[in-house]
């Protein structure tokens, strides 16, 4: 008899697949690793019972122990079917950004779910992050994996997903393309590619809002590049131990409405009913392979999901109408509002060392109640016309005082795409208006009474 003695063994050897359609005219080889046929439907199987493997053999993880971790779900569901198997009990924490069948399959197989605020800081008591950890330090016998800097993560993949690869193209592969979150697949993998031919180029994707790109072409870690997005599995606002730059050759980004597209497109055409980080992680390779393979080059992609976890996004046509990735969409985006303004009014800001009596002047001059603060031509705050009269009004003397003395935090950047009613969550008390850069890297500035009026038209 042939058969497995639990859900766990069936992890591995996913098959590769050659792309037709959607890469036709691109020259050289395409093909697509699906992840999704792993038992939990994703490739984050593979790390998450390597995570748990080690963490027994260190005595981290003892017998009886619950499992508590921050995911975007899919690492939840391979943690879960593990846990399953080896009889742990699972807690999970994800950002509400994260579909409800993320959120319910997690459910579904047992595990206990928090839903945390995405638009908060890494560091905010509120993230998903820091949830996980509060919980992990107030349960006794948890483990907490943190996939983002458990290296086991990115081992997991040089040990089978890499292999795999180098096995099926029987050692051809010259691109190997992977979006990038915790960096595990990407790094993983490519590590062992580049050890078996340093030849082998890696291409990682990345999604605007996140700071991986440009981190890497200039190591520095910009603040400016972090605002809200909706792709999900892709991109960070922190720097993950798992993410070795020195890997990853090049980087692409995506847009949030492209690698929806994509992913559609890939379900239609292909036959492939994948997640939407796939979509991503196809079309950003895609446009690199169009400028830069030739006819004999073999590209790989990672295809980290199954299209089940988005069926009431991507795969739903009113919230995609809704979110303006289709013609017909209901809200408008950034974007719409940006060009409905036909380049009228440059962006105002003030100079951080500017002292507060002149910037009172300027901003009546201008009829400006509220401002990016900038430094060096980076933003480094921002200020109201109601923060200065409190502040004034309270202590006079502040008027010869740099206006660095009172700003209030920066103005938070947001992704073109973006439609009204996600712009309209991120604005509240302490958040007044948005920052957002068009596709010729100038910024614009977005208040309430922008989105107010783009509901009139």
């Amino acid at each position: 008899m042939k058969f497995h003695n639990s859900i766990i063994d069936t992890i591995g050897d996913t098959p590769l697949v050659k792309l037709n359609s959607v890469a036709k005219g691109v020259k050289g080889t395409i093909l697509v690793k699906l992840e999704y046929f792993n038992p939990g439907n994703s490739m984050k199987d593979r790390m998450a019972l390597k995570m748990i493997e080690d963490a027994e053999k260190s005595g981290v993880l003892k017998p009886g122990g619950t499992i508590i971790e921050g995911t975007s779900g899919n690492t939840g569901m391979g943690l879960a079917l593990a846990a399953i198997s080896k009889g742990y009990k699972c807690i999970f924490t994800l950002a509400d950004k994260q579909s409800p069948e993320k959120m319910d399959i997690l459910r579904a197989v047992g595990a206990e779910v928090h839903v945390c605020p995405t638009n908060v800081e890494p560091e905010d008591p509120r993230s998903y992050y820091s949830v996980a950890k509060k919980l992990n330090e107030e349960i006794p016998n948890s483990f907490y994996p943190n996939q983002y800097d458990n290296l086991s993560n990115a081992l997991a993949h040089y040990e089978s997903t890499g292999p795999e690869i180098w096995r099926d193209t029987e050692g051809k592969i010259t691109h190997y393309a992977a979006g990038v979150g915790t960096g595990g697949s990407m790094c993983g993998v490519a590590k062992y590619l580049k050890e078996q031919s340093q030849d082998v180029i890696t291409v990682g994707i990345d999604t605007y809002g996140s700071v991986f790109k440009k981190y890497k072409e200039t190591g520095q870690f910009d603040e400016n590049e972090v605002y809200p997005y909706l792709t999900e599995g892709i991109g960070e606002d922190i720097l993950p131990k798992n993410v070795d730059f020195s890997l990853i050759d090049h980087f692409v980004k995506v847009t949030d409405k492209d690698g929806a597209l994509m992913t559609r497109r890939l379900a239609k055409e292909e036959g492939m009913f994948v997640g939407w980080s796939c979509g991503s992680a196809v079309h950003g390779a895609i446009e690199y392979a169009k400028e830069n393979l030739k006819e004999d080059d073999v590209m790989v992609i990672i295809m980290p999901d199954h299209g089940t976890r988005y069926l009431g996004k991507i795969y739903n046509d009113n919230w995609m109408q809704d979110h303006g990735f289709t013609e017909t969409g209901s809200f408008a985006t950034a974007r719409d509002i940006v060009a409905g303004k036909n380049g009228q009014g440059e962006l105002f800001t003030v100079e951080s060392a500017a002292k507060i009596g002149e910037v009172i002047a300027t901003m009546n001059e201008h009829g400006i109640d509220q401002a990016p603060v900038v430094k060096d031509d980076q933003f480094v705050g921002s200020i109201s016309d109601a923060k200065i009269l409190k502040a004034v009004i309270e202590n006079p003397s502040l008027k010869d005082q740099p206006i660095a003395e009172i700003m209030d935090a920066s103005f938070k950047f947001i992704a073109l795409d973006n439609t009204v009613d996600v712009m309209s969550k991120i604005l509240d008390k302490d958040t007044k208006a948005l920052l957002v850069r068009d596709d010729n890297n100038k910024v614009h500035i977005l208040t309430q009474t922008d989105l107010l009026v783009s509901l009139t038209k």
